[in-house]
Protein backbone atom coordinates (compact mmCIF):
# COMPACT_ATOMS: atom_id res chain seq x y z
CA UNK A 1 0.00 0.00 0.00
CA UNK A 2 1.39 3.03 -1.33
CA UNK A 3 1.33 6.02 1.74
CA UNK A 4 2.07 9.67 1.40
CA UNK A 5 3.49 11.53 4.01
CA UNK A 6 0.67 14.85 5.62
CA UNK A 7 2.39 17.50 7.44
CA UNK A 8 1.00 17.87 11.27
CA UNK A 9 -1.29 20.76 11.93
CA UNK A 10 -2.29 21.90 15.51
CA UNK A 11 -5.57 21.77 15.87
CA UNK A 12 -5.55 24.95 17.13
CA UNK A 13 -3.99 26.72 14.42
CA UNK A 14 -7.21 25.45 12.30
CA UNK A 15 -9.04 27.29 14.55
CA UNK A 16 -7.19 30.37 14.21
CA UNK A 17 -6.93 30.09 10.27
CA UNK A 18 -10.98 29.81 10.30
CA UNK A 19 -11.22 33.11 12.13
CA UNK A 20 -8.80 34.52 9.98
CA UNK A 21 -10.06 32.98 6.82
CA UNK A 22 -13.55 32.63 7.15
CA UNK A 23 -16.16 30.71 4.94
CA UNK A 24 -17.17 32.66 1.83
CA UNK A 25 -20.53 31.53 0.42
CA UNK A 26 -21.74 32.52 -2.51
CA UNK A 27 -25.93 31.68 -4.22
CA UNK A 28 -25.77 33.18 -7.56
CA UNK A 29 -29.24 32.66 -9.92
CA UNK A 30 -27.58 34.77 -12.81
CA UNK A 31 -24.62 32.92 -14.20
CA UNK A 32 -26.82 29.94 -15.47
CA UNK A 33 -30.45 29.82 -16.78
CA UNK A 34 -31.49 26.77 -15.40
CA UNK A 35 -29.96 26.10 -11.87
CA UNK A 36 -28.40 27.72 -9.40
CA UNK A 37 -24.57 27.80 -8.44
CA UNK A 38 -23.74 27.62 -5.01
CA UNK A 39 -19.96 28.13 -4.28
CA UNK A 40 -18.10 27.40 -0.83
CA UNK A 41 -14.91 28.43 -0.68
CA UNK A 42 -13.36 27.84 3.15
CA UNK A 43 -10.34 26.72 5.46
CA UNK A 44 -10.26 22.83 5.05
CA UNK A 45 -10.94 20.57 7.63
CA UNK A 46 -12.20 16.64 7.93
CA UNK A 47 -15.62 16.17 6.95
CA UNK A 48 -16.43 19.60 5.54
CA UNK A 49 -17.58 17.48 2.12
CA UNK A 50 -20.22 16.01 3.63
CA UNK A 51 -21.38 18.55 5.90
CA UNK A 52 -22.16 20.98 2.81
CA UNK A 53 -23.57 18.00 0.38
CA UNK A 54 -25.34 17.29 3.70
CA UNK A 55 -27.22 21.05 4.41
CA UNK A 56 -28.01 21.14 0.61
CA UNK A 57 -29.94 17.51 -0.05
CA UNK A 58 -31.38 17.84 3.53
CA UNK A 59 -33.13 21.43 1.49
CA UNK A 60 -34.41 18.71 -1.38
CA UNK A 61 -32.19 20.22 -3.56
CA UNK A 62 -30.98 18.40 -6.32
CA UNK A 63 -27.58 18.51 -7.16
CA UNK A 64 -26.98 18.59 -10.98
CA UNK A 65 -22.96 19.40 -11.11
CA UNK A 66 -20.40 19.54 -9.16
CA UNK A 67 -16.60 20.47 -9.20
CA UNK A 68 -14.85 20.04 -5.58
CA UNK A 69 -10.96 20.51 -4.96
CA UNK A 70 -9.61 20.78 -1.49
CA UNK A 71 -5.81 19.72 -2.28
CA UNK A 72 -3.52 21.93 0.53
CA UNK A 73 -5.16 23.68 3.31
CA UNK A 74 -8.15 25.28 1.16
CA UNK A 75 -11.64 23.82 0.11
CA UNK A 76 -13.40 24.95 -3.23
CA UNK A 77 -16.95 23.81 -4.27
CA UNK A 78 -19.11 24.85 -7.01
CA UNK A 79 -22.61 22.62 -6.98
CA UNK A 80 -25.35 23.51 -9.92
CA UNK A 81 -28.68 22.77 -8.22
CA UNK A 82 -32.09 23.10 -8.32
CA UNK A 83 -35.47 22.51 -6.58
CA UNK A 84 -37.11 19.33 -7.50
CA UNK A 85 -39.33 21.19 -9.97
CA UNK A 86 -35.68 21.09 -11.89
CA UNK A 87 -36.22 25.24 -11.12
CA UNK A 88 -33.44 27.80 -9.69
CA UNK A 89 -34.12 28.25 -6.35
CA UNK A 90 -35.22 31.75 -5.89
CA UNK A 91 -37.14 31.39 -2.02
CA UNK A 92 -35.38 34.11 0.10
CA UNK A 93 -35.66 31.67 3.37
CA UNK A 94 -34.25 28.93 1.34
CA UNK A 95 -31.38 31.07 0.23
CA UNK A 96 -30.90 32.56 3.52
CA UNK A 97 -30.77 29.25 5.05
CA UNK A 98 -27.90 28.22 2.79
CA UNK A 99 -25.60 31.27 3.22
CA UNK A 100 -26.25 30.31 7.10
CA UNK A 101 -25.30 27.34 7.62
CA UNK A 102 -22.56 26.82 5.45
CA UNK A 103 -21.09 30.88 5.80
CA UNK A 104 -18.67 32.03 9.21
CA UNK A 105 -21.59 32.13 11.56
CA UNK A 106 -22.89 28.88 9.99
CA UNK A 107 -22.60 25.17 12.79
CA UNK A 108 -24.17 23.19 11.00
CA UNK A 109 -25.98 20.60 13.72
CA UNK A 110 -27.20 24.07 15.24
CA UNK A 111 -28.71 25.90 12.54
CA UNK A 112 -30.17 22.15 10.68
CA UNK A 113 -31.51 21.91 14.12
CA UNK A 114 -34.32 25.09 14.41
CA UNK A 115 -34.45 24.79 10.47
CA UNK A 116 -38.62 24.47 10.52
CA UNK A 117 -41.00 22.24 8.64
CA UNK A 118 -38.49 19.06 7.56
CA UNK A 119 -39.49 15.47 7.33
CA UNK A 120 -37.56 12.94 8.78
CA UNK A 121 -34.09 13.51 7.85
CA UNK A 122 -34.79 16.32 10.74
CA UNK A 123 -32.24 16.29 13.33
CA UNK A 124 -34.54 17.51 15.98
CA UNK A 125 -38.55 16.95 16.30
CA UNK A 126 -39.10 19.01 19.46
CA UNK A 127 -39.17 16.85 23.13
CA UNK A 128 -38.40 12.98 21.71
CA UNK A 129 -36.38 9.93 22.44
CA UNK A 130 -34.54 8.31 19.26
CA UNK A 131 -34.89 4.72 18.78
CA UNK A 132 -32.49 2.81 17.13
CA UNK A 133 -33.36 -0.99 15.74
CA UNK A 134 -31.67 -3.27 13.30
CA UNK A 135 -32.11 -6.40 12.71
CA UNK A 136 -33.05 -9.50 10.01
CA UNK A 137 -36.09 -8.20 7.87
CA UNK A 138 -39.24 -9.93 7.78
CA UNK A 139 -42.74 -9.57 6.25
CA UNK A 140 -45.06 -7.68 8.90
CA UNK A 141 -42.15 -7.15 11.27
CA UNK A 142 -42.88 -3.14 10.73
CA UNK A 143 -46.55 -3.81 12.06
CA UNK A 144 -45.24 -5.44 14.96
CA UNK A 145 -42.70 -2.79 15.91
CA UNK A 146 -45.20 -0.18 15.89
CA UNK A 147 -48.14 -1.86 17.58
CA UNK A 148 -45.54 -2.65 20.68
CA UNK A 149 -45.27 1.39 20.54
CA UNK A 150 -48.75 1.92 21.07
CA UNK A 151 -49.27 -0.75 23.55
CA UNK A 152 -46.84 0.89 25.58
CA UNK A 153 -48.55 4.37 24.43
CA UNK A 154 -45.36 5.45 22.48
CA UNK A 155 -46.39 7.88 19.82
CA UNK A 156 -44.09 8.12 17.15
CA UNK A 157 -43.73 11.58 15.70
CA UNK A 158 -41.13 11.09 13.07
CA UNK A 159 -38.88 7.81 11.71
CA UNK A 160 -37.34 6.07 9.16
CA UNK A 161 -36.88 2.61 7.94
CA UNK A 162 -34.32 1.54 5.28
CA UNK A 163 -34.31 -2.51 4.34
CA UNK A 164 -31.41 -3.79 2.41
CA UNK A 165 -29.88 -7.49 1.47
CA UNK A 166 -32.72 -8.69 4.32
CA UNK A 167 -31.68 -6.18 7.09
CA UNK A 168 -34.06 -3.52 8.69
CA UNK A 169 -32.48 -0.23 9.86
CA UNK A 170 -34.83 2.30 11.93
CA UNK A 171 -35.07 5.20 13.34
CA UNK A 172 -38.01 6.21 15.51
CA UNK A 173 -38.55 9.93 17.08
CA UNK A 174 -41.21 9.05 19.77
CA UNK A 175 -42.55 10.60 22.86
CA UNK A 176 -45.39 10.05 25.44
CA UNK A 177 -48.75 10.90 25.38
CA UNK A 178 -47.78 14.44 27.33
CA UNK A 179 -45.27 15.19 24.20
CA UNK A 180 -42.44 14.32 26.38
CA UNK A 181 -39.28 12.49 25.74
CA UNK A 182 -39.45 9.24 27.21
CA UNK A 183 -36.68 8.74 30.23
CA UNK A 184 -37.80 6.50 32.85
CA UNK A 185 -35.19 3.62 32.90
CA UNK A 186 -37.96 1.23 33.64
CA UNK A 187 -40.45 2.11 30.45
CA UNK A 188 -36.85 1.96 28.43
CA UNK A 189 -36.17 -1.09 29.62
CA UNK A 190 -39.33 -2.59 28.88
CA UNK A 191 -39.36 -1.32 25.77
CA UNK A 192 -35.81 -2.78 25.21
CA UNK A 193 -36.88 -5.73 26.07
CA UNK A 194 -39.59 -6.49 24.09
CA UNK A 195 -38.34 -4.57 20.60
CA UNK A 196 -35.33 -7.24 21.23
CA UNK A 197 -37.92 -9.90 21.27
CA UNK A 198 -40.17 -8.58 17.77
CA UNK A 199 -36.64 -8.79 16.11
CA UNK A 200 -35.38 -12.28 17.25
CA UNK A 201 -38.30 -13.65 16.03
CA UNK A 202 -38.37 -17.32 16.32
CA UNK A 203 -34.38 -16.98 16.26
CA UNK A 204 -32.45 -18.12 19.36
CA UNK A 205 -29.45 -15.85 18.34
CA UNK A 206 -29.05 -12.86 20.42
CA UNK A 207 -26.85 -11.66 17.63
CA UNK A 208 -30.09 -10.95 15.31
CA UNK A 209 -31.43 -7.58 16.08
CA UNK A 210 -30.55 -4.46 18.22
CA UNK A 211 -31.77 -1.83 20.03
CA UNK A 212 -30.33 1.34 21.53
CA UNK A 213 -31.63 4.71 22.56
CA UNK A 214 -30.33 8.83 22.69
CA UNK A 215 -32.15 12.13 23.98
CA UNK A 216 -30.34 13.87 21.70
CA UNK A 217 -31.07 14.21 17.75
CA UNK A 218 -28.81 12.42 14.77
CA UNK A 219 -28.91 13.17 11.24
CA UNK A 220 -31.30 10.46 10.26
CA UNK A 221 -30.11 9.28 6.43
CA UNK A 222 -26.41 9.51 7.80
CA UNK A 223 -26.81 7.37 11.07
CA UNK A 224 -29.10 4.59 8.61
CA UNK A 225 -26.04 4.32 6.32
CA UNK A 226 -23.85 3.86 9.41
CA UNK A 227 -26.14 1.36 11.12
CA UNK A 228 -26.71 -1.08 7.78
CA UNK A 229 -22.37 -0.17 7.21
CA UNK A 230 -21.47 -1.26 10.75
CA UNK A 231 -23.71 -4.43 9.87
CA UNK A 232 -21.99 -5.71 6.70
CA UNK A 233 -25.35 -5.44 4.71
CA UNK A 234 -22.59 -4.86 1.78
CA UNK A 235 -22.08 -8.55 1.91
CA UNK A 236 -25.37 -9.98 1.69
CA UNK A 237 -26.80 -12.41 3.74
CA UNK A 238 -28.74 -15.68 2.76
CA UNK A 239 -31.18 -17.48 4.56
CA UNK A 240 -34.73 -18.21 4.49
CA UNK A 241 -37.97 -16.23 6.15
CA UNK A 242 -36.73 -12.71 5.39
CA UNK A 243 -38.00 -10.68 2.62
CA UNK A 244 -35.99 -9.85 -0.46
CA UNK A 245 -35.96 -6.00 -1.03
CA UNK A 246 -33.45 -6.14 -3.64
CA UNK A 247 -34.47 -3.76 -6.34
CA UNK A 248 -33.70 -6.13 -9.86
CA UNK A 249 -32.16 -2.56 -11.91
CA UNK A 250 -32.41 -3.10 -16.18
CA UNK A 251 -28.97 -3.64 -17.17
CA UNK A 252 -28.38 -0.55 -18.41
CA UNK A 253 -29.17 0.98 -15.28
CA UNK A 254 -26.79 -1.72 -13.00
CA UNK A 255 -24.38 0.80 -10.94
CA UNK A 256 -21.12 0.57 -12.23
CA UNK A 257 -18.34 1.52 -9.77
CA UNK A 258 -14.27 0.88 -10.65
CA UNK A 259 -10.68 1.97 -9.00
CA UNK A 260 -7.99 2.96 -10.78
CA UNK A 261 -4.57 4.44 -9.27
CA UNK A 262 -3.48 7.70 -10.54
CA UNK A 263 0.23 6.88 -10.09
CA UNK A 264 1.50 10.95 -10.51
CA UNK A 265 -0.63 12.22 -7.89
CA UNK A 266 -1.07 9.41 -5.40
CA UNK A 267 -4.60 9.25 -5.85
CA UNK A 268 -7.04 6.36 -5.82
CA UNK A 269 -9.82 7.49 -8.55
CA UNK A 270 -13.34 6.06 -7.91
CA UNK A 271 -15.99 6.17 -10.55
CA UNK A 272 -19.33 5.28 -10.58
CA UNK A 273 -22.01 5.48 -13.04
CA UNK A 274 -25.08 4.92 -12.30
CA UNK A 275 -29.22 5.89 -13.05
CA UNK A 276 -29.51 9.72 -11.57
CA UNK A 277 -31.93 10.15 -8.39
CA UNK A 278 -32.03 12.39 -5.72
CA UNK A 279 -29.16 12.64 -2.91
CA UNK A 280 -27.06 9.88 -4.54
CA UNK A 281 -23.85 12.00 -4.06
CA UNK A 282 -24.60 12.80 -0.53
CA UNK A 283 -25.12 8.49 -0.25
CA UNK A 284 -21.38 8.14 -1.65
CA UNK A 285 -19.81 10.79 0.00
CA UNK A 286 -21.34 9.47 3.66
CA UNK A 287 -19.87 5.96 2.72
CA UNK A 288 -16.65 7.20 1.79
CA UNK A 289 -16.28 9.38 5.14
CA UNK A 290 -17.46 6.73 7.19
CA UNK A 291 -15.22 4.73 5.43
CA UNK A 292 -12.41 6.99 6.61
CA UNK A 293 -11.12 7.81 2.78
CA UNK A 294 -10.94 11.79 2.28
CA UNK A 295 -12.47 13.25 -0.76
CA UNK A 296 -9.89 15.81 -2.53
CA UNK A 297 -10.62 16.13 -5.38
CA UNK A 298 -14.46 15.17 -7.54
CA UNK A 299 -16.76 16.08 -10.58
CA UNK A 300 -20.46 14.92 -10.73
CA UNK A 301 -22.40 15.23 -13.70
CA UNK A 302 -25.83 14.31 -14.97
CA UNK A 303 -26.54 12.96 -18.34
CA UNK A 304 -29.98 12.44 -19.05
CA UNK A 305 -31.43 9.69 -16.58
CA UNK A 306 -27.15 8.67 -16.22
CA UNK A 307 -25.01 10.44 -13.32
CA UNK A 308 -21.32 9.95 -13.66
CA UNK A 309 -19.34 10.77 -10.71
CA UNK A 310 -15.41 10.67 -10.07
CA UNK A 311 -13.99 10.83 -6.49
CA UNK A 312 -10.00 11.34 -6.11
CA UNK A 313 -9.47 9.75 -2.45
CA UNK A 314 -6.83 8.32 0.06
CA UNK A 315 -7.41 7.04 3.45
CA UNK A 316 -7.35 9.10 5.96
CA UNK A 317 -3.34 7.89 6.80
CA UNK A 318 -2.62 8.81 3.43
CA UNK A 319 -2.38 6.18 1.58
CA UNK A 320 -4.43 4.92 -1.27
CA UNK A 321 -5.77 1.39 -2.78
CA UNK A 322 -3.55 -0.91 -4.00
CA UNK A 323 -4.79 -4.30 -3.24
CA UNK A 324 -7.68 -6.41 -4.61
CA UNK A 325 -9.39 -6.90 -1.11
CA UNK A 326 -9.60 -2.65 -0.67
CA UNK A 327 -10.67 -2.03 -3.80
CA UNK A 328 -13.24 -5.02 -3.86
CA UNK A 329 -14.71 -3.41 -0.46
CA UNK A 330 -14.83 0.06 -1.24
CA UNK A 331 -16.95 -1.06 -4.77
CA UNK A 332 -19.34 -3.07 -2.33
CA UNK A 333 -19.89 -0.72 0.10
CA UNK A 334 -20.56 2.07 -2.94
CA UNK A 335 -22.60 -0.30 -4.54
CA UNK A 336 -25.28 -1.50 -1.00
CA UNK A 337 -25.12 2.73 -0.48
CA UNK A 338 -26.85 3.42 -3.88
CA UNK A 339 -29.39 0.85 -3.38
CA UNK A 340 -29.94 1.28 -0.07
CA UNK A 341 -32.51 4.39 -0.94
CA UNK A 342 -33.93 2.83 -4.03
CA UNK A 343 -37.14 1.51 -3.39
CA UNK A 344 -39.42 0.04 -6.61
CA UNK A 345 -42.94 -0.87 -6.52
CA UNK A 346 -45.54 1.44 -5.33
CA UNK A 347 -45.49 4.30 -3.35
CA UNK A 348 -48.24 4.58 -0.44
CA UNK A 349 -49.08 8.47 0.86
CA UNK A 350 -50.97 8.95 4.22
CA UNK A 351 -52.57 11.63 6.20
CA UNK A 352 -54.60 11.85 8.56
CA UNK A 353 -54.66 13.13 12.54
CA UNK A 354 -52.14 12.51 14.21
CA UNK A 355 -52.43 10.34 17.69
CA UNK A 356 -50.83 7.38 19.21
CA UNK A 357 -51.11 4.33 17.19
CA UNK A 358 -51.71 5.65 14.04
CA UNK A 359 -48.25 3.94 12.91
CA UNK A 360 -49.84 0.84 14.31
CA UNK A 361 -53.18 1.27 13.06
CA UNK A 362 -51.85 1.82 9.00
CA UNK A 363 -48.77 -0.65 9.14
CA UNK A 364 -51.30 -3.15 10.49
CA UNK A 365 -53.75 -2.82 7.43
CA UNK A 366 -50.80 -3.04 5.36
CA UNK A 367 -49.71 -6.38 6.65
CA UNK A 368 -53.74 -7.87 6.44
CA UNK A 369 -53.66 -6.63 2.83
CA UNK A 370 -50.36 -8.56 1.77
CA UNK A 371 -47.78 -5.62 1.70
CA UNK A 372 -44.57 -5.60 2.80
CA UNK A 373 -42.95 -2.37 3.82
CA UNK A 374 -39.64 -1.89 1.70
CA UNK A 375 -38.86 1.66 2.83
CA UNK A 376 -40.74 3.97 5.19
CA UNK A 377 -40.61 7.88 6.26
CA UNK A 378 -42.76 9.30 9.04
CA UNK A 379 -43.55 12.88 9.84
CA UNK A 380 -45.74 15.15 11.75
CA UNK A 381 -46.43 18.40 10.47
CA UNK A 382 -49.06 20.83 12.17
CA UNK A 383 -50.55 17.63 14.11
CA UNK A 384 -50.88 15.87 10.72
CA UNK A 385 -49.57 12.46 10.69
CA UNK A 386 -47.84 11.71 7.42
CA UNK A 387 -46.62 8.39 6.52
CA UNK A 388 -44.86 7.36 3.06
CA UNK A 389 -44.45 3.74 2.11
CA UNK A 390 -42.67 1.90 -0.59
CA UNK A 391 -44.46 -1.71 -0.63
CA UNK A 392 -44.30 -5.03 -2.79
CA UNK A 393 -46.16 -7.94 -1.83
CA UNK A 394 -45.18 -10.17 0.97
CA UNK A 395 -43.38 -12.59 -1.68
CA UNK A 396 -41.21 -9.45 -2.72
CA UNK A 397 -43.30 -8.70 -5.89
CA UNK A 398 -45.12 -6.34 -7.73
CA UNK A 399 -48.71 -5.74 -5.90
CA UNK A 400 -51.61 -6.45 -7.53
CA UNK A 401 -53.95 -3.66 -8.22
CA UNK A 402 -56.82 -5.29 -6.84
CA UNK A 403 -55.40 -4.97 -3.10
CA UNK A 404 -54.48 -1.34 -3.60
CA UNK A 405 -58.45 -0.73 -4.41
CA UNK A 406 -59.19 -3.10 -1.57
CA UNK A 407 -56.67 -0.59 0.65
CA UNK A 408 -58.26 2.50 -0.86
CA UNK A 409 -61.82 1.08 0.15
CA UNK A 410 -60.98 0.20 3.74
CA UNK A 411 -58.96 3.54 4.70
CA UNK A 412 -60.00 5.80 2.44
CA UNK A 413 -62.41 7.22 4.14
CA UNK A 414 -60.15 7.85 7.02
CA UNK A 415 -57.29 9.45 5.71
CA UNK A 416 -55.90 10.65 2.40
CA UNK A 417 -54.74 8.47 0.61
CA UNK A 418 -51.76 8.56 -2.92
CA UNK A 419 -50.43 6.14 -4.78
CA UNK A 420 -47.42 6.63 -6.99
CA UNK A 421 -45.97 4.19 -8.89
CA UNK A 422 -42.07 3.91 -8.73
CA UNK A 423 -39.85 2.70 -11.57
CA UNK A 424 -36.11 2.12 -12.09
CA UNK A 425 -36.55 1.23 -15.66
CA UNK A 426 -35.84 3.80 -18.17
CA UNK A 427 -39.47 3.94 -19.47
CA UNK A 428 -41.58 6.69 -19.25
CA UNK A 429 -44.04 6.26 -16.37
CA UNK A 430 -47.49 5.49 -16.69
CA UNK A 431 -50.17 7.64 -17.21
CA UNK A 432 -53.44 7.44 -15.04
CA UNK A 433 -55.32 6.51 -18.37
CA UNK A 434 -53.35 3.99 -19.11
CA UNK A 435 -52.33 2.46 -15.65
CA UNK A 436 -55.47 2.77 -13.78
CA UNK A 437 -53.28 4.82 -11.07
CA UNK A 438 -54.77 8.09 -9.81
CA UNK A 439 -52.78 10.95 -10.34
CA UNK A 440 -51.05 11.96 -7.09
CA UNK A 441 -48.76 14.67 -5.39
CA UNK A 442 -45.35 13.76 -4.90
CA UNK A 443 -44.74 16.59 -2.50
CA UNK A 444 -45.94 16.36 1.33
CA UNK A 445 -47.16 20.10 1.21
CA UNK A 446 -49.77 19.51 -1.61
CA UNK A 447 -50.53 16.42 0.34
CA UNK A 448 -51.13 18.32 3.30
CA UNK A 449 -53.23 21.19 1.86
CA UNK A 450 -55.41 18.95 -0.17
CA UNK A 451 -56.03 17.76 3.44
CA UNK A 452 -56.79 20.58 4.91
CA UNK A 453 -59.05 22.17 2.22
Amino acid sequence: MARVCWPYFDPEYENLSTRINPPRVSVDNSSCSDCTLVKVDSVNKPGILLEVVQVLTDLDLIIAKAYISSDGGWFMDVFHVTDQQGKQITDRKTIDHIEKALGPKGHITEVVKTWPGKRVGVHSVGDHTAIELIGRDRPGLLSEISAVLADLHFNVVAAEVWTHNRRIACVLYVNDTTCQPVDNPTRLSTIEERLKNILRGCEDDDNVGHTSFSMGFTHVDRRLHQMLFADRDYEGRGGGGGLSNEVDFPACFQPKITIERWEEKGYSVVSVRCKDRAKLMFDIVCTLTDMEYVVFHATISSDGPYASQEYYIRHMDGCTLDTEGEKERVVKCIDAAIRRRVSEGLRLELCAKDRVGLLSEVTRILRENGLSVIRAGVSTIGGQGMNVFYVRDSSGNSVDIQKIEALRKEIGHKMMFNVKKISTSSKAPETPETSGWAKTSFFFGNLLERFLA
